[in-house]
């Protein structure tokens, strides 16, 4: 009898300490900006108040090579993109420790004066990864191993070329179609079988923007809404139709930020002094503005929407407005123009330069509740943040850091 109490109570504490490493290391973040591609993370329990030097360094890890990919989190890994000697790599962290455990090879370099390397973000869907590297180079690989699966570069499969800065985009991936906007003439945007990248359907003939697609679903209709060099469109996910378009919210420079839904409305914005607005989409699966504003101009980082109110960065400063109605709520300077993540109340927000800041969200006024700086390159830290598992992650260039946001019980 002694000898099965003591059985049960070796059972209990492992199942007691496996509990502590998932609610540690847990936490998933399947693709960019998170789950939804809202931007907001689920993750609760998380400190309130940071200290005066920033909450605490879990670790710190350096190889993800030079370029500004961000994070996919999923079943205790980490993944991104990094540009490494003359090779963009796909490559895989553990997220307990910061070690590295694959890195794969997918595309040849691309290098810009703003700084070299990819700047998409993988995805992960069920077993595998897909990603989209600087130089419009599509892999599909196992997560678990690295394994590459197949790959083919969509701007010389679909006749586009690249813009300015580099290929920008997270692939969007919904059942079995893959969807990208390489921007070649009737081919702009494609859906592909994630399975083997065979073609399913291509469609319009708008050069890439840098934008990240998002789905909205109107009625029995799944709608996929990309924001490319000359407009913000929405095709059928079936076949590729044009429901809609949106030009207004497009500049001449380049259009990068994701678009907001909620319900049938949709928020697109772009910087470089043009300006957002909102769409309603009809039982019809048309689209007709609401309003246009100058007051939320996403440029790199896109809003989030919180309760009634969106939360972004309006060139340097950053803003609340109400969503339906583009009212502003308020605008403060925070840590300089930068990317934010929300989670448990709260906005994180990363600045260009380095500076991490703890904002609370509230459409009453700006309230500041802890920063601290990280060591920064010689490049702008535009690698957005994620939250997950109780981390915060942040990335300058070939560094990641974890950061442990947990409140102590």
């Amino acid at each position: 009898m002694k000898n099965i109490k003591t059985q049960f109570s070796v059972v209990v504490l492992v199942l007691c300490l496996s509990a502590a490493t998932v609610a540690q290391t847990g936490g998933n973040w399947p693709q960019w900006r998170g789950s939804n591609r809202d931007g907001i993370s689920k993750e609760t329990g998380l400190l309130k108040q940071w200290p005066a030097d920033g909450p605490p360094l879990a670790w710190k890890a350096s190889g993800a090579g030079g370029g500004y990919s961000s994070f996919a989190i999923s079943n205790g890994r980490l993944y991104t993109m990094g540009l490494r000697g003359d090779r963009e790599f796909v490559i895989a962290f553990d997220v307990a420790t910061g070690k590295e455990v694959w890195a794969t090879a997918h595309g040849g370099a691309f290098r810009n004066d703003r700084g070299d390397g990819p700047r998409g973000t993988p995805t992960v869907d069920g077993g595998n990864l897909y990603s989209l590297g600087g130089n419009g180079d599509l892999s599909s690989i196992d997560a678990r191993t690295g394994r590459l699966l197949w790959t083919m570069n969509v701007l010389q499969k679909f006749g586009g070329s690249n813009i300015t800065w580099g290929i920008s985009e997270s692939p969007l991936v919904i059942g079995e179609k893959l969807l990208v906007n390489p921007g070649g003439p009737g081919a702009s945007i494609v859906a592909l079988n994630k399975k083997d990248g065979s073609l399913i359907w291509k469609s319009q003939s708008d050069r890439a923007g840098y934008s990240s697609a998002i789905p909205v679903q109107v009625g029995n209709t799944t709608q996929v809404v990309f924001f490319t060099h000359t407009r913000g469109l929405a095709l059928d996910l079936k076949d590729g139709k044009l429901m809609w378009e949106y030009p207004r919210a497009a500049n001449k420079v380049a259009n990068a930020a994701t678009p907001v839904v909620r319900g049938n409305r949709v928020f697109i914005s772009s910087d470089y002094g043009n300006g957002g607005g909102v769409v309603e989409i009809s039982a019809d699966g048309k689209a007709q503005e609401v309003y246009f504003t100058k007051d939320m101009r996403n440029h790199h980082s896109s809003a989030i929407l919180i309760g009634d109110h969106l939360y972004g960065f309006s060139g340097p400063i950053l803003t609340s407005m109400r969503f339906d109605t583009g009212e502003v709520a308020w605008k403060d300077r925070s840590v300089g123009k930068g990317s934010i993540v929300y989670a448990d109340g709260n906005l994180y927000a990363l600045s260009e330069n380095g500076v991490v800041g703890l904002v609370e969200v509230s459409p009453e006024g700006y309230k500041e509740k802890g920063r601290f700086r990280i060591p920064q390159d010689n490049l702008p830290t535009w690698a957005h943040p994620v939250v997950a598992g109780g981390r915060l992650y942040l990335r300058d260039q070939d560094t990641i850091y974890a950061y442990d946001v947990r409140e102590k019980k």
